[in-house]
Order: structure tokens, then sequence, then C-alpha cells
């Protein structure tokens, strides 16, 4: 059953308007960023009003974005998007992969789970650090009409915190030896994320979407 919008209003069906099935202000602040630009309207799932929970029970981060997707899509009946990202570390198998959000535990900060990896990290040489963070976007358009795309952005795993920006485990991601994600602007970022990467395919398919 649909859920009812804040407004008690019917979208109309011209409008641009993109439902981000996440409430994380770092997520929903760098999809304003990146979509603005092309006249959407992106606003929260608890904006648009989805209020449940969702169990992201998914081995990969395309299964997982697309439960997201597709629950609030269910829930209210607009187009949707979905991202599940994280840090894949070879060291560590891929971990925390997935898990990236809960690695350090279910309330832990970013400085905690950032504090988490360094830790597991400790003595480790500089040519086994070689990281990735991952993005899979996943749009859900219509009943039957959605969209899965990836985006990597390459680095290694820093020796400790650098850079006041970001949010997540971007403080500790080194592009190079001197730069960390955290040392990037938000538009500098937004150029070079695996979210920006990631972005780039879908925003093809939202231009024929919404022309």
């Amino acid at each position: 059953m649909k859920q009812q919008l804040p407004s008690g209003e019917e979208q109309s069906p011209d409008r641009k308007r993109l439902i981000i099935a996440s409430n994380n202000a770092g997520k929903i602040r760098e999809f304003k960023e990146l979509l603005s630009p092309y006249g959407f309207e992106v606003i929260s799932m608890r904006d648009a009003g989805f209020n449940g929970d969702i169990v992201e029970d998914g081995e990969t981060f395309e299964e997982n974005a697309h439960i997201k997707a597709r629950t609030v899509f269910e829930a209210t009946g607009e187009p949707t998007i979905a991202d599940d990202s994280g840090l894949e570390i070879d060291f560590l198998d891929g971990a925390p992969g997935v898990y990236s959000a809960r690695y350090a535990g279910e309330n832990a900060t970013d400085e905690e789970r950032c504090a988490k990896v360094l830790n597991e990290m400790h003595g480790v040489a500089r040519e086994l650090r070689d990281a990735r963070f991952v993005c899979t976007l996943y749009f859900v358009y219509a009943e039957d009409d959605e969209y899965s795309v990836r985006g990597e952005v390459n680095g290694y795993i820093g020796y400790e915190p650098q850079g006041k920006n970001g949010f997540g485990y971007d403080p500790i991601f080194m592009l190079n030896d001197d730069e960390s994600m955290a040392d990037l602007d938000e538009g500098e970022k937004n150029r070079i994320s695996h979210r920006a990467m990631a972005f780039r395919k879908l925003s093809e398919i939202l231009k024929e979407k919404f022309s």
C-alpha cells in the first residue's frame, strides 16, 4: 500500500522529482549536487513520507541497492534511486565490503569505523594496502522498468586520517601520496568519486526517461 506524501497531494507526472532511498545527510547532499544541474528535485525517503525499516540482507552492493530502491518505490510509487556503496580492501579479502556502514558496530561513528580499519591494517606495507570505493546505483522508474549501474575509484588505505571534508571512510582513503578523499572539496569529489562514476552512467538513463 502506498504511503501518502507529506503534502497530501499526488505528484504531478511531469515533475522531475527523484526520491533517494536514504536518510544519510552526506549522500543526500551529494545526490543534490549531482542532480540539481539537470533540474531534478531530490528528496530523502523520509521527506517522501517513507519511515519504514529496510532490511539490507543482500550479499552484493547491487542486491542491497535493489532492495532499497524497490522498497521505497513500492511505498511511494515515485521514481527512486538507491545506492549501496562501500570500501573494499584487498588485504582484508574485500572487507568491509557490503558491511562498510556497520563494520565497527551498528551505531559506530565514522571515526570508529576508520579506526577499526586502521587497526586491522597496522603494520601492513604500502604495496599491500590497495583499496577501492565501490558504488552501485539502482534506479526504479516504473513497476517493470529499472536499471543498475556501477562505479569505482581506486586508491589505498593511508596510515592515519587526513582531510576535513567528506564522510565515512574518506579520511583514510588515499587517492595518491598527497591527497585523501577527505581533502577534496565537494565539487572535486563529485567529479571523481565512485558515486560520480556510477552517476555518469545513470545520467543518460535519467535524461531519456525525463525528456
